[in-house]
């Protein structure tokens, strides 16, 4: 196992650990999170620690890959695990904050969607020996992803708290929604070829 892939089972490490802590009912064995009042928000200690957590783990997942590329330590144990521990993170913290009613549920399902769709057109593609490579709006869709995500962990510090009363986080995840459905559509239109044959005939 070379160093990328480590990183890549940190996250999934890290990835579980989160899920924990935000799920797991502290109150029944007597652990209490400390919430502060900020400027009349509630603040609940447990999401900030679960935020940094988090942003942890998203800069291995940053790391693993150009690490990988630029030292050419690229493995297929390694893409498969890099996979699972993307879906891991991002989407179980989707579902928690659809759970939480801090974000409409309609998220998570769009992007549980999308990865499932893009998934199988990869999965097609390599069957047939073609590699699908990343596209822009994909890129795009995962950084507003992650920004929107970390706002929602720290309570979209700074702008709630500046009395600006401007849902930075919402805009962020739900335009990385939308672009989560511009990648599925544009990954299908540049592979429907591949996966549809006899139509391209």
């Amino acid at each position: 196992m070379n160093f990328p892939t480590k990183l890549t089972v940190l996250r999934i490490v890290l990835s579980i650990l989160l899920i924990l802590l935000l799920l797991f009912p502290f109150y029944s064995v007597g652990v209490e999170f400390p919430v502060y009042l900020v400027n009349g928000i509630s603040v609940d200690s447990k999401y900030l620690i679960a935020g940094v957590i988090f942003i942890i783990a998203s800069v291995t997942d940053f790391l693993d890959g150009n690490i990988a590329r630029k030292y050419n330590m690229v493995t297929n144990t390694g893409k498969m695990l890099d996979a699972i521990a993307d879906k891991l993170l991002v989407n179980s913290v989707l579902i928690i904050f659809a759970a939480d009613g801090r974000i409409n549920a309609i998220v998570p399902v769009i992007v549980v969607f999308r990865d499932i769709v893009v998934n199988a057109i990869k999965m097609e593609a390599a069957s047939r020996g073609k590699v699908v490579a990343a596209i822009n709006s994909g890129k795009i869709k995962t950084a507003t992803q992650m920004v929107g995500m970390v706002l929602i962990f720290f309570y979209n510090f700074p702008f709630e708290f500046l009395s600006f009363n401007i849902r930075v986080d919402l805009f962020f995840i739900y335009f990385s929604t939308i672009m989560a459905l511009v990648s599925m559509y544009q990954y299908y239109a540049m592979n429907k070829k591949l996966i549809f044959p006899e139509k391209a005939k």
